[in-house]
C-alpha cells in the first residue's frame, strides 16, 4: 500500500518543517466487548487533534493512519473529504498555516496480531482485554499521527470503555472516570511529558490490579513519590507474585537514582501483564507493558525470576535511555535498546538477589549477538535504516547483545564514574529531546579525559564496523615447562576485516589439590593488532587451561590451543568459578556453530559434564544448545544415536538430581523433549497418568504440556488426549499448548491442517500462528514437511504483500524449511534470492538469514561426518 512504509528521508523533510505541540486522542472502545461474526477483531472510534506549527507556511503534510475507514478531516476549520486526502495510509494535507489545528475522526480496527490496539477475550471467563503496542511505528493503527521519533509532544488520552473495566495510560486519570450511560465510563488523562509516538499506551479492561508506592529523598530535600501499580488478568490474580515484581522495581528505581542522578520524571509507574505480546516488553513511560508469561502459573527455575527482574530493569533503564532522551532516527535505535540491555544486566547484579547476572549475560545474550553477527545481514550497532521495514528488522541481537556487550567494554575503557557522569550529563542536556551517537560520545569525551579524538576511534572501531573477532592463545615453553611467551592472535573474516583494539583477562588455570580447575594467574590487557604478547605471564608454568577474555571483558570468539581443548574434554565440569565455566561453554558452541568442533564432541561435553553444570540457567542453554546441535549440525546418520544418548543421559540425570530442585525440573523439561524409545515414552505416559513418579518432581500443568508434547510428536497422543487436557486447562496458555501438540502430530494430515491455518487464513492470532508453526517444524518429522519447502518459496511476496510484518515476518523466518538440510533446499534458497531482486529489502534480508542457517548447518554437519 502506498505510503506505508515511510522513509528516513521523508521523516526529515517532515522534522525540518514541522514541530507538533500537542495531541489530544479520544479512544471510544465501547464494541470491544460486542461479538465479531465474520471472524475479524472489529473496529473502534478514534478522533485525534493535533495541534503543529509549519515553518513553511503554505507547504503540504501528511499524518500517518492506518484504518479501515476516516469519517471526517478538518484542519484550522476547513472541512476537507476523506476521499481525496486519505488513502488508507495516510492523510494528506497541504495549504498548512503558520499555526494549525487538524482534526481526523477515523474508524480503527482492533488488532489480533500485537500490533496496535489489541484485542483478547479470556477463554476462562469470557472477558475482554485491550493493549497498545507500536514500535516501531504502530500508533497510526490506533489516532492520526506524525510516526516518527523526533516529532515529540504532549499526549492526552480519553477513553470510553465499559463502566467495569479499568483504562491507564501514561498519566494518571483527572479525577475518578465520569458515566455516559448505557454501562460506560469516559477517562480522561492528564497530558504527558513531552514523548515520541512509539511510546503512548493505552491498557483497558477488567484487570486485577495491585498497588503500593515509592518514595526517595531527593539531594535538594524535596521528596519524590511515585504510585506503583501491576495489573494481569483476573484469571491469573492466584499466580501474580506482584510483591516480587515491587521488590525488583523499588531496587531497581533506588539504582537509577543513585546512579543517574535525574529523578524519574513521569510520575506514577505502572506495570501490566498482557496476553498474546509478541515481546518480551515494552518501556512506554508510567505504563511499561509485559508479556503475561512473566505470571507465572507453574513452578519454573530461577533462571526464569532472574530473566523476568532483569526485563523488569531493563525497561525500567528506558525510562531515561530511550524515554526522557530519545533518538532522532531508528538508526541510533541502540542509543536506547543497548544501553537498556547493559543497564538491565548491570543493575540486577548491583541491586538485586540475583547476581549470576554476568554468566546469564555471557553465555545466553551474547550468543545471541555473535550469532547475528555472522549472519550476512550483520551491520554495526549504528546501522543504516532507510525506512520502517528496516527498522522493525533491527530490533535484533546486534542493536541489543552486542550493544551491551561493547557498552560493558566501554565502561572498561573509560572507567565506571566517567561512564555514569557522562550518563547524567547526558539527562541533563538533552532531556525531552532527541540525540545521535555523537551527542554521547561528547559528553563521555569529557568525562573519561580520553578526548573527542579517542572516543570518535573507539565509536569508529566498535559501533561503525561490524562483524565479531576471534581471539586464540599461542603457547610456547621452554624444557622446563615454563611459558616463555603467551600471545594472543586476532583474526577477523574477509567479509569484515576490522581488528579491534579489545580490553581482556587472560586466565591460566591449574589443578588444586582436590582435583579442581582453578585460575592460578591473571593478566589484564590492551590487544591488538594481529597478535599482541601477554608478557606478565611469561615464566609461568605451562597451565591446563589458557583462557582468553576471562571475565567476559570484551565481546568476542574465543578458541583454545590444543592443550587446553584437552583440558576441557576431561575437565570442564571441574572450573570452580561459574562465569568461566560459562565462557568455555560458549566458547565451545561457537566452534560447534562454526564446524571447528565436530558435533558429537560437543555432545559428548554436555552428556558428561552438564551434570555438574550448578547455574541453573547455564544449564537450560545447554539443554536447548544440545537439542539444537542434534537436530541441525550432527551427521544425519549420527541423529538416531545422538537423540538416544541426550534420551539416556537426561533420564539419568533426572533420577540424580535433588527433589523438588530447579535441576530436575530443567532435566525432566529435556528428558521430556528427548525421549523415543517405547520404555522412555511409556515412563512419559506413566508421569501422566500419575502411576509413575520420581520423587520431589511435581507433575503441574506445564510440565503435563510438556509431556504431553513428547507424546504428540512421537505419535502417541491422539486428538482426543490432545482435547483432555485442554479440558483440563482451558485458558489461554492452555489453547497454545494444545495448537502446538496438535500440529506436532507425525501425520501428513496434522501438517497440512497446520500449514493451512497459518498460510490459507489470516484468522489467527498471532499467539496462536507462533504455536502452529513451532508444532508445524518437528525436527524429527523431516519427511512429512519436505514437501512444503517448495509451497513455502511461491508464497513469500504473497505473505509479505498482504500480511502485517509482525506476522510475515513469522511466517518467513518460521516455516523455511530449516530441517530440509540438503544442498538441494540451498539452491532452492538461492534460487529463489536470485529470481527475486527487487522483492522488499526487509524480506530478502530474512530469507538471507535463513539460508546463512541453512549453510551452516550443512557445513557442521560435513565437520562431524569426518571426525
Amino acid at each position: 500500500m502506498p505510503g506505508r512504509n515511510l522513509t528516513r528521508e521523508e521523516a526529515r523533510e517532515r522534522a525540518r518543517i514541522l514541530t507538533v505541540d500537542a495531541y489530544d486522542v479520544h479512544l471510544d472502545l465501547r464494541s470491544a466487548v460486542v461479538a465479531v461474526e465474520d471472524g475479524t477483531a472489529g473496529t473502534f472510534r478514534s478522533r485525534t487533534t493535533v495541534r503543529f506549527r509549519c515553518a513553511e507556511p503554505g507547504a503540504a503534510t501528511f499524518l500517518d493512519l492506518l484504518a479501515p475507514a476516516v469519517h471526517a478531516v478538518t484542519l484550522n476549520g476547513r472541512a476537507l473529504d476523506p476521499a481525496e486526502v486519505f488513502d488508507g495510509a495516510r492523510v494528506t494535507v497541504d495549504g498548512l498555516a503558520e499555526q494549525n489545528e487538524l482534526t481526523v475522526d477515523a474508524e480503527c480496527a482492533y488488532s489480533r496480531t500485537g500490533e496496535g490496539l489489541h484485542r483478547f477475550t479470556d477463554p476462562v471467563d469470557g472477558e475482554t482485554y485491550l493493549y497498545t503496542q507500536y514500535e516501531p511505528a504502530d500508533a497510526r493503527r490506533v489516532f492520526a499521527t506524525f510516526e516518527q521519533p523526533d516529532l515529540k509532544a504532549p499526549f492526552t488520552f480519553t477513553v470510553t470503555a465499559p463502566a467495569h473495566w479499568d483504562v491507564f495510560s501514561n498519566s494518571p486519570a483527572e479525577g475518578d472516570p465520569v458515566d455516559d450511560g448505557e454501562a460506560l465510563r469516559t477517562w480522561r488523562f492528564a497530558p504527558t511529558l513531552p514523548i515520541s509516538t512509539y511510546i503512548t499506551a493505552v491498557v483497558a479492561g477488567p484487570y486485577h490490579v495491585e498497588r503500593d508506592h515509592y518514595r526517595r529523598q531527593l539531594a535538594d530535600g524535596s521528596t519524590l513519590e511515585i504510585p506503583l501499580g501491576a495489573f494481569c488478568r483476573k484469571s491469573l490474580a492466584k499466580y501474580f507474585d506482584a510483591d516480587e515484581i515491587f521488590t525488583v522495581t523499588r531496587q531497581g528505581l533506588d539504582f537509577f537514582h543513585q546512579e543517574f542522578d535525574y529523578p524519574y520524571p513521569f510520575g506514577k509507574y505502572d506495570q501490566a501483564f498482557v496476553p498474546e505480546y509478541n515481546i518480551g516488553a515494552m518501556e512506554n513511560p508510567g505504563c511499561v507493558t509485559f508479556r503475561e508469561e512473566f505470571v507465572f502459573r507453574s513452578k519454573v527455575t530461577e533462571a526464569a525470576y532472574e530473566g523476568r527482574a532483569t526485563v523488569i530493569l531493563h525497561e525500567m533503564a528506558h525510562m531515561w535511555f530511550g524515554d526522557l532522551v530519545t533518538m532522532q532516527w531508528w538508526d541510533d535505535l541502540w542509543l536506547k535498546e543497548s544501553f537498556a540491555d547493559f543497564m538491565g544486566t548491570f543493575s540486577l547484579v548491583e541491586a538485586t538477589r540475583y547476581q549470576a547476572g554476568w554468566t546469564t549475560f555471557a553465555n545466553r545474550r551474547k550468543a545471541w549477538a555473535y550469532r547475528q553477527d555472522q549472519l550476512p545481514t550483520t551491520h554495526p550497532v549504528t546501522a543504516d535504516i532507510r525506512d520502517l521495514e528496516d527498522a522493525k528488522l533491527n530490533f535484533d541481537g546486534i542493536t541489543y547483545a552486542k550493544g551491551a556487550a561493547v557498552l560493558k567494554q566501554l565502561v572498561a575503557y573509560v572507567g565506571r564514574d566517567a561512564f555514569f557522569e557522562g550518563a547524567r550529563r547526558y539527562f541533563k542536556r538533552h532531556a525531552y529531546g532527541n540525540t545521535v551517537l555523537g551527542d554521547l560520545l561528547a559528553v563521555l569525551a569529557e568525562t573519561s579525559g580520553r578526548g573527542s579524538e579517542a572516543m570518535a576511534e573507539w565509536s569508529r572501531a566498535w559501533l561503525q564496523t561490524a562483524g565479531v573477532n576471534t581471539l586464540t592463545p599461542q603457547v610456547t615453553t621452554d624444557a622446563d615447562g615454563r611459558i616463555t611467551e603467551l600471545a594472543v592472535v586476532q583474526e577477523a573474516t574477509a567479509d569484515h576485516p576490522e581488528l579491534r583494539p579489545h580490553r581482556i583477562a587472560v586466565g591460566l588455570y591449574n589443578r588444586s589439590a582436590d582435583g579442581a580447575l582453578v585460575r592460578t594467574a591473571r593478566a589484564e590487557l590492551d590487544v591488538s593488532g594481529a597478535r599482541t604478547a601477554v608478557t606478565e605471564l611469561a615464566g609461568q608454568p605451562r597451565p591446563e587451561l589458557v583462557l582468553i577474555n576471562d571475565d567476559d571483558l570484551t565481546y568476542c570468539k574465543v578458541r583454545f590451543d590444543d592443550a587446553s581443548l584437552a583440558a576441557l574434554h576431561h575437565g570442564l565440569g571441574d572450573i570452580t568459578e561459574p562465569l568461566a565455566r560459562a565462557l568455555a561453554w560458549s566458547a565451545l558452541w561457537n566452534m560447534t556453530r562454526d564446524g571447528v568442533l565436530p558435533t558429537r564432541d560437543y555432545l559428548a561435553l554436555v552428556l558428561r559434564f552438564a551434570g555438574q553444570e550448578s547455574d541453573i540457567g547455564v544449564l537450560q542453554s545447554l539443554h536447548q544448545q544440545a537439542r539444537t546441535a542434534l537436530d541441525q549440525y550432527a551427521a544425519p546418520d549420527r541423529r538416531d544415536e545422538g537423540n538416544r544418548l541426550l534420551a539416556e543421559g537426561a533420564l539419568r540425570e533426572l533420577r540424580a538430581a535433588e527433589p523438588g530442585s530447579d535441576h530436575q525440573l530443567a532435566w525432566a523439561r529435556a528428558f521430556a523433549q528427548a525421549a523415543s524409545s517405547p520404555e522412555q515414552l511409556q515412563l512419559v505416559q506413566g508421569l501422566l497418568a500419575g502411576t509413575a513418579r520420581i520423587d520431589g518432581l511435581d507433575i503441574d500443568q506445564e510440565l503435563r504440556w510438556t509431556l504431553r508434547q513428547s507424546l504428540a510428536a512421537a505419535g502417541e497422543a491422539t486428538e482426543g488426549d490432545l482435547a483432555a487436557e485442554l479440558d483440563r486447562d482451558n485458558t489461554a496458555s492452555g489453547r497454545r499448548q494444545y495448537t502446538l501438540a496438535l500440529a506436532s502430530r507425525p501425520s501428513a494430515e496434522a501438517k497440512a491442517a497446520s500449514w493451512s491455518a497459518v498460510v490459507d487464513s489470516d484468522e489467527l492470532p498471532n499467539a496462536l500462528v507462533e504455536a502452529e508453526i513451532a508444532g508445524f517444524q518437528q525436527a524429527g518429522q523431516r519427511e512429512l514437511t519436505a514437501p512444503y519447502a517448495d509451497r513455502y518459496f511461491a508464497l513469500l511476496e504473497d505473505v509479505w504483500e498482504h500480511r502485517t510484518i509482525e506476522i510475515s515476518m513469522r511466517i518467513v523466518s518460521g516455516l523455511f524449511p530449516r530441517y530440509q538440510t540438503t544442498p538441494q533446499t540451498l539452491a532452492a534458497t538461492d534460487d529463489w534470492l536470485a529470481g527475486h531482486p527487487d522483492a522488499a529489502p526487509a524480506l530478502r534480508r530474512l530469507v538471507l538469514e535463513c539460508r546463512d542457517d541453512l549453510a551452516r548447518a550443512l557445513r557442521a554437519q560435513l565437520c562431524d561426518a569426518k571426525a
